[in-house]
């Protein structure tokens, strides 16, 4: 079937944290702004996910649920198999209500208090308290931006994982807020330094599905077998198909002893091994029948980022985007309002009225930035583009 990304559906009042006034007005100090923050779609899902929510809907009994069955390992293998050309096997697969309360688990399980962890800032806020709520040390190992587009600093990955404290390293691939897709050869440098020095690899591969035209994604894993042993892979349909509320992920892990010791970790110590009833029923239909939904979508958020692109070039031209290569989320470089970044979100709030990710809380390298999510009708984004550009003439 042909969707409609352009219908908007009205999200206020429906509990949606993008949209809830009151959660508005504790994050930014007010509603009276159009969000392109957190990262979800302002899209319907795909429609046999919808018809398989509303039969469960009927059942009219939602009580324990469990997930160990065919459908949904068949599920899981299969779109890992067409989407990724990876063969994964059910055994290795560990189920979490999210891809953050699974790296909580796997920083108690795999480090000891002290321990230093790798990050590579601007990222995936979450990585930072995950890592100090926990005792642990952050490592970070600082992306380099250089032509709208970013890279890794391997010599400095390299000193951080020689240190005898480093005991983890957690990926964003793709990543998350600067919108790339990691070549192998970029994969295979950090993992042969972290096989080398024993470092554990976390790769949190959520955003794998949303690429643009031209990309691949390569999960972690598949780069060497010398990898499997060495290396956690998260997932998750939530980014996939928008079903971020269903609280239904994924942790892949072909090593038999870091699988038992995270499984003991997420289910025995923290009692998180019960999935969300909805959540198996939206993941089986979405990974079984919900390919044609992702194609479109991905066709509209490419679409989508042209626009922004064009419109920049053509209204704010000293205003720049890293250049996505997948994600739905645009990450903007407004150092030329000569603004720090308290002026700047007084700005976006108070005089062009848009809430929207302040690149600070992606830490080092994000100051000047601002992460929008584009994943919206057009219409939206170019509202939010317009507010700002015309708060600018102000």
């Amino acid at each position: 079937m042909k969707y409609d990304f352009d219908k908007i559906i009205d999200r206020k009042n429906t509990h949606a944290i993008k949209w809830d006034k009151h959660l508005l007005e504790e994050f930014f100090g007010t509603s009276d702004v159009l969000p392109l923050w957190v990262a979800d779609m302002d899209f319907q899902c795909p429609q046999p996910l919808i018809e398989a929510m509303k039969q469960k809907a009927e059942e009219g009994i939602y009580g324990y649920s469990w997930h160990k069955t065919p459908e949904y390992f068949n599920a899981v293998t299969g779109w890992m198999k067409r989407r990724h050309d990876w063969e994964v096997d059910k055994d290795w697969i560990v189920y979490s209500p999210g891809i953050v309360p699974a790296i909580n688990v796997m920083i108690r399980s795999f480090t000891h208090p002290g321990d230093k962890i790798i990050v590579q800032s601007p990222v995936y806020y979450p990585f930072f308290s995950t890592i100090k709520n926990n005792g642990r040390r952050i490592q970070n190992n600082q992306l380099i931006y250089e032509n709208n587009k970013y890279s890794f600093d391997f010599d400095d990955f390299e000193e951080k994982a020689k240190d005898s404290s480093t005991k983890m390293f957690i990926l964003c691939s793709p990543h998350n807020p600067v919108g790339r897709v990691w070549t192998k050869e970029e994969l295979k440098k950090l993992g042969d330094i972290c096989i080398e020095n024993d470092v554990l690899i976390i790769s949190d591969e959520i955003h794998h599905d949303l690429l643009l035209p031209g990309y691949e994604h390569t999960v972690f894993s598949k780069l060497s077998e010398d990898y499997n042993d060495h290396t956690i892979i998260c997932t998750a349909p939530s980014k996939t198909f928008n079903v971020a509320g269903l609280q239904t992920s994924n942790i892949i892990i072909q090593n038999k002893k870091l699988r038992d010791t995270f499984t003991q970790g997420i289910s025995g110590r923290n009692g998180l091994g019960i999935p969300n009833a909805f959540g198996i029923s939206a993941l089986i239909s979405a990974y079984d029948e919900g390919e044609e939904w992702l194609e479109q979508v991905m066709e509209y958020i490419h679409e989508n980022f042209k626009f922004l692109k064009a419109y920049l070039k053509k209204h704010l031209p000293d205003v720049h985007m890293a250049t996505p290569e997948g994600t739905y989320l645009a990450w903007v470089d407004f150092s030329s309002l000569g603004m720090n970044d308290e002026e700047r979100r007084e700005f976006m709030l108070h005089k062009a009225k848009v809430a929207l990710d302040g690149g600070t809380m992606f830490g080092k390298g994000g100051e000047e930035f601002e992460r929008i999510n584009v994943a919206c009708p057009r219409r939206i984004l170019e509202e939010c583009m317009n507010r700002i550009r015309d708060a600018l003439r102000e």
